[in-house]
């Protein structure tokens, strides 16, 4: 069996020939968010929005600590303001904690809630443990079965413009599962004030009451 990638702790060393750069990629994905309202699951998938949008946005709602709630929050939005383009940027195992929650992202369906699966086959959050991703579980085909209309797998980097179309403009909810190499950028910090995150985010969201 071929040897995995050596984990890589910064953002300037190369990854492996054939693999992509998460923060390349998730930047190529989402594209313009200017008009979106934004959930991240922890770690990584968070401070790979936070590297576009800037620490502390008040339309990104960045998790911590509750693993696993990123797609049921961004469901629950996108129900609640069908208005609004609704994007949620998770990893292989946060998601992997919650993962029926696509079953109900596919039954209820929201066309304007657009899901995006940052899979580095490892947990970044808990110490780098390689996850189920690494063992041939295959999150994307959850997302099929779960009946979730436009789902897509992304492992090169021709394959990301497509992908980005289909998140933007597809008719009902969409899933792209991105692969990427197993490197360890550096965090983004950011105020951990969560009742100021909280009441910005509403505010975002409903405006000034």
């Amino acid at each position: 069996m071929a040897s995995k990638p050596k984990l890589r702790t910064g953002p300037d060393e190369a990854v492996a020939e054939g693999m992509l750069e998460r923060r390349h990629a998730v930047a190529a994905l989402l594209g313009d968010v200017d008009d979106a309202l934004i959930v991240t699951g922890l770690a990584g998938s968070k401070d790979d929005v936070l590297a576009i949008t800037g620490a502390d946005c008040p339309t990104a709602f960045t998790l911590s600590g509750a693993m696993g709630a990123a797609t049921a929050m961004g469901l629950g939005l996108a129900l609640a303001q069908p208005e609004r383009r609704v994007i949620v940027v998770t990893g292989d195992g946060e998601l992997l904690m919650n993962v029926g929650s696509l079953a109900t992202v596919g039954v209820m369906n929201p066309p304007n809630l657009s899901i995006v699966c940052v899979d580095n086959e490892h947990y970044g959050e808990t110490g780098w443990q390689e996850s189920h991703t690494g063992r041939g579980v295959d999150i994307a085909k959850m997302a099929e079965g779960g009946q979730i209309p436009n789902v897509r797998t992304v492992t090169q980097d021709s394959e990301l413009a497509e992908a980005a179309a289909i998140l933007r403009a597809a008719n009902g909810t969409s899933f792209v599962l991105v692969k990427v190499a197993p490197t360890k950028p550096p965090p983004i910090h950011r105020s951990r004030d969560a009742s100021w995150h909280k009441a910005r985010f509403r505010e975002a969201v409903l405006g000034r009451n």
